[in-house]
């Protein structure tokens, strides 16, 4: 035998082998009846055949309907003048009829692979309900998620006749694995089933990618996850439109498109077409796309019509077309393509947040936004796709912030205050000019602390620029007139020279030798820093005018913290090199911290960074440094986090710090990578849906117009809440990318974190940087605006997220009471102190229990309504309200809004899942009602045993002596003594927070009843009830529980 015949041998009995292991792993998956991995492997490999026969149960006429129409574009096929026919409403703007395949949806006719230049978008494009539907019976891949912690891989599809939804492979018959769409109740976005959130792989499932259709009398749930979030969002979207217009709702759509959409295209169309032969040329064209979108190129626009021209594709609207937004809006129009008043006063109330929006306002703003005449006059309608003109509108800014808005008559010590390095140089340190220009652009951007470097000149006229450099000279004299003239243009807050003075005593005169200089004395404060960057041993001599003009502090030479606490005057104030300030947060955080309380710190960069690079202002605002001093020539991530903070308080220079950074007994550690004592932390939820406009980065001129931008998200604050995430990358596709990710980040300290949103190129190697935002609109890199450029971001902020597995869930569980986590109060060794102290235990067990009593009964109603803990009250009641209702339309619930605390009321027998949410809303209520009328009480318990703690303040360091306490024993009780103060003032303001928040909760609900018509005295009295509702609750005593003797062995 040959070696090729035994090596086909061998091979033939390993086959064998493998088959007879094949037969026999078959047989034991029957006995197990464990078959549905190996049948979705099965269906895979035969995915083709799948298709084919699909293919060969459509019907002919449809087959004879392709036929017709592609034989009429054949005929069509002539040589035409260079315009655009605009005959239909959808034959206005661009959409790519490109099918869904990378997302998991099924792929369509093959076609030829060919080389295709064109800067068409590759994605398919979904901008109304219709194309929702078409999706879904084309049919996606989705994850269809079980009890048991089982993922498995399903094809599911609506049937042609819209009846029903089926899925394949499965073990059931074909007549029995499908959903009749009839009997759909709820179709829930994101994770918010129990099958969900007692699932093991709940963390790797994407909150945006899941979503659960609620169907049958029992209420069951079919949990699924789609490859992406735009895939969720057609199929949530489709099927609810399904539950509200049956089979009819391709008509319902199509109807809606045609009297909505076609008057604005027709206006737009009569306005463009001056002949009336119903066509306008290209150059028209893409004027009137210009309209619509500024920040559209021509060169682009001209492009993709000849496009269009040439493939004569179905012409669509990609132009004005943003689907993020659109599934943002659809969420609130009642399953419509357009908003109407009701419609958009529930948006504006409840995901904008505008208080007691009326009808007058959605009026207004439908006027103002809806471009059809018949949508602002006849009907009050704005169209799907128009609101995306008001988002834009709408800043992430707080527009609150943009005036001053914070006390700002504490003093000096208690701000944060905008600084600039050197304020004359504009390139380098070592080489670069100076310029008085520096000092313009400074104090036009709110600066409210400069420099000036003054050296003897020429002519006795004294000069400023870096000494001992080859930094150029600008005259002392001329920068005075240019720091009197801007001084006040940004900001009318005092304004601080940093004047160091190397000046011989001659030259010295000349600064206060004319008027001016006494009128600038008056309005300005300066700083005196007469010691030398060099160290000389001479004595330095000083002008006695020179040092009247000093009206506010005085520099002074630091030389450790226990010397500074005890020498040093109030007014003086100590500079601080970068790298000794850092060693200094490192080595005594709790000691920088308690020095800025009392005295002013200025840091200025290390003398290394010679191209006026820029420190991280954080590092130093954390230890609450007021004057950090910003290289401001520079721009990047530092000067954005500059520009950024100060922009809180109308960018006038000054903010004020954190209570925990001003009160002078309160504990706070720089470096803290934990929770901060007394500050719950907040999680914070952004959403990156879209952009718009994202030009090339500059630099990238032989790239072309075509970038691939992806968004990273910053948070900046202590280093407990510092981190980062990003977006995938849109590939080639700068004008309207869709991203569609969902982020978490927890604030353990919200006073002190920043968010900085950056848009990158993936695609380019050098300057790549895009833009940045750090409010509407968008930034270049050098600061610059970039014109109609805009990241569109949902953004929400909670205190605790509900539901999870204890293990996966950190911050987010529910703690039961057994199980809760109580403040606690630290032993000082002193005895008269701690038996104060001790007395606190039970109150904070009482405020701990009201406010994670009332927000755990909040979050389980919020999981019962299908939503996560990021919606509001009202959202909530909003969603529940479609299942309040019978088969006849009638309510089964209402609610009575004549008591203090509004009931929900049966108005009939209720199945099993509206009474379960009726007992979570009683659960809600009650512990409601106990945080109303508990809270005040144990506030001021707490506020007590605070104020007579800290009458042993004064005397602590005797009364520690006195009980032999010394060295680190003491400086352990003090700062424990500080630890508990801390504690129990948070614990206080929480407390207080808590009380607010059922206040506010209360008024969701009554106007959330109001808005549904679900009131047992009706809606006409509605205002009326829900002003003596809100009314001033009497506070109740509550009986005081008693602690074990565990717990307090325990303390």
């Amino acid at each position: 035998m040959t070696k090729a015949e035994q090596k086909d041998c061998v091979g033939k009995r390993i086959r064998s082998k493998g088959e007879r292991n094949e037969e026999r792993k078959e047989r034991e998956r029957e006995k197990t009846g464990e078959t549905e991995r190996e049948d979705s492997k099965r269906w895979r490999e035969g995915e083709k055949s799948g298709k084919e026969r699909r293919k060969g149960e459509r019907t002919e006429r449809e087959k004879k309907e392709r036929k017709t129409e592609r034989n009429e574009r054949e005929e069509k096929k002539e040589l035409r003048p260079a315009s655009v026919t605009l005959n239909s409403p959808d034959h206005v703007l661009w959409r790519s009829e490109v099918p869904l395949g990378p997302d998991g949806s099924r792929q369509r006719k093959e076609r030829k692979k060919t080389v295709s230049f064109s800067s068409m978008p590759t994605e398919k494009k979904i901008s109304s309900a219709s194309d929702c539907l078409s999706a879904m019976v084309e049919g996606t891949e989705l994850k269809k998620v079980r009890s048991n912690s089982r993922v498995y891989h399903r094809y599911f599809l609506l049937d042609a006749d819209m009846q029903s939804l089926r899925w394949e492979p499965s073990k059931k018959e074909s007549d029995k694995a499908k959903i009749d769409v009839k009997s759909i109740k709820e179709v829930r976005t994101g994770k918010n089933t129990d099958t969900f959130r007692t699932n093991g792989t709940y963390e790797q499932i994407s909150e945006d990618c899941a979503f659960s259709i609620i169907f049958g009398d029992n209420y069951e749930s079919l949990d699924l996850v789609a490859n992406t979030a735009d895939v969720a969002n057609i199929w949530v979207t489709g099927l609810r439109y399904l539950i509200s217009y049956g089979k009819h709702s391709l008509n319902m759509i199509e109807s809606s498109q045609n009297n909505m959409r076609s008057s604005w295209l027709s206006q737009l169309f009569d306005k463009a077409d001056n002949s009336n032969n119903r066509q306008i040329s290209i150059c028209t064209a893409v004027q009137l796309i210009k309209e619509l979108n500024p920040g559209l190129k021509n060169v682009k626009t001209e492009l993709k019509f000849k496009e269009l021209l040439k493939a004569k594709d179905k012409v669509g609207s990609d132009v004005r077309e943003m689907t993020r937004i659109y599934f943002l809006f659809v969420q609130f129009s009642s399953n419509k393509e357009y908003l109407d008043t009701k419609d958009l006063m529930i948006f504006l109330e409840a995901e904008q947040g505008m208080p007691e929006v009326s009808e007058e306002t959605s009026v207004e703003v439908i006027q103002k936004y809806e471009p059809s005449k018949e949508g602002q006059v006849n009907t009050g309608f704005l169209w799907m796709d128009l609101p995306t003109i008001y988002v834009s509108e709408c800043h992430i800014f707080d527009p609150e912030h943009k005036t001053v808005c914070q006390d700002m008559n504490q003093p000096l010590t208690h701000y944060f205050i905008n600084s600039s390095h050197n304020t004359y140089l504009i390139e380098d340190q070592f080489r670069g000019p100076s310029d008085v220009t520096g000092y313009i652009r400074a104090l036009k951007m709110g600066c409210r602390s400069v420099e000036l470097d003054v050296w003897d000149g020429p002519d006795n006229e004294p000069v400023i620029y870096t000494g001992h450099t080859m930094t150029s000279q600008i005259v002392f004299r001329n920068v005075i007139d240019v720091i009197n003239k801007y001084a006040f243009v940004a900001s009318e807050f005092p304004l601080i020279l940093c004047l160091e003075n190397h000046c011989s005593l001659k030259q010295q005169e000349s600064f206060t030798d004319e008027d001016e200089g006494a009128e600038m004395s008056q309005r300005l404060s300066i700083e005196s820093t007469e010691q030398p960057p060099v160290i000389i041993h001479k004595k330095f001599q000083l002008s006695k005018d020179l040092s009247d003009l000093v009206t506010m502090c005085q520099s002074v030479e630091f030389k450790d913290f226990p010397t500074s606490f005890q020498s040093q005057k109030p007014w003086e104030l100590c500079s601080f090199n970068e790298v000794f300030a850092s060693r200094c947060a490192n080595d005594f955080p709790g000691d920088f911290v308690n020095y800025n309380k009392k005295f002013l710190a200025r840091i200025y960069p290390s003398p290394m960074r010679i191209d006026s690079s820029n420190m991280n202002p954080q590092d130093f605002w954390k230890c609450g440094c007021q004057i950090v001093a910003m290289n401001y020539q520079t721009p990047g991530l530092m000067m954005d986090l500059n520009i950024g903070w100060f922009r809180q308080n109308g960018n006038c220079g000054y903010v004020l710090r954190p209570a925990i950074m001003r009160e002078q007994v309160s504990y706070f550690s720089a470096n803290t990578k934990d929770s901060v004592p007394g500050v719950s932390p907040q999680l914070l939820h952004i959403k990156i849906i879209s952009g718009q406009n994202f030009p090339k980065p500059k630099g990238s001129g032989a790239k072309g117009d075509v970038v691939d931008p992806y968004v990273y998200v910053e948070i900046h604050g202590i280093p407990a809440d510092c981190g980062e995430q990003r977006t995938h990358t849109v590939h080639q596709n700068g004008d309207n990318p869709l991203f569609d990710e969902s982020f978490e980040f927890q604030i353990n300290l919200p006073e002190l974190a920043m968010v900085r949103f950056v848009v990158l190129d993936d695609d380019y190697i050098g300057d790549e940087f895009i833009a940045r935002l750090s409010h509407v609109p968008l930034q270049s890199l050098t600061g610059e605006m970039l014109p109609h450029t805009q990241l569109f971001v949902h953004v929400a902020i909670t205190n605790r997220r509900g539901g999870g597995k204890p293990h996966k869930r950190g911050l987010s569980v529910r703690k039961g009471k057994k199980s809760r986590e109580y403040a606690s109060m630290r032993v000082l060794l002193i005895r008269i102190i701690d038996e104060v102290f001790k007395t606190a235990l039970l109150s904070l067990r009482e405020a701990t229990d009201l406010r994670e009593n009332m927000q755990n009964a909040l979050v389980s109603f919020k999981e019962l309504c299908g939503l996560s803990a990021v919606a509001n009250l009202k959202q909530c009641l909003l969603a529940l309200c479609p299942r309040l209702s019978g088969p006849d339309g009638a309510p089964l619930l209402l609610f009575n809004l004549s008591d203090q605390y509004p009931g929900l009321e049966p108005q009939g027998l209720l199945p099993e899942v509206l009474r379960k949410v009726v007992s979570s809303y009683e659960t809600m209520i009650q512990t409601s009602r106990a945080v109303m009328e508990s809270a005040e009480a144990v506030y001021e318990k707490i506020l007590h045993i605070q104020k007579t703690a800290m009458q042993f303040h004064e005397n602590l360091h005797d009364l520690a002596v006195k009980e032999g306490l010394k060295g680190r024993k003491l400086h352990k009780a003090v700062e424990s003594f500080t630890w508990n103060i801390t504690i129990l003032k948070g614990q206080a303001d929480l407390l207080k927070h808590a009380k607010s928040e059922v206040q506010e909760n209360l008024k969701q609900i009554h106007y959330a009843a109001l808005t549904c018509s679900l009131t047992t005295g009706g809606s006409q009295s509605g205002e009326t009830k829900t002003r003596r509702s809100l009314e001033a609750i009497p506070e109740k005593a509550m009986a005081e529980e008693e602690l074990s003797d565990e717990d307090l062995s325990a303390y």
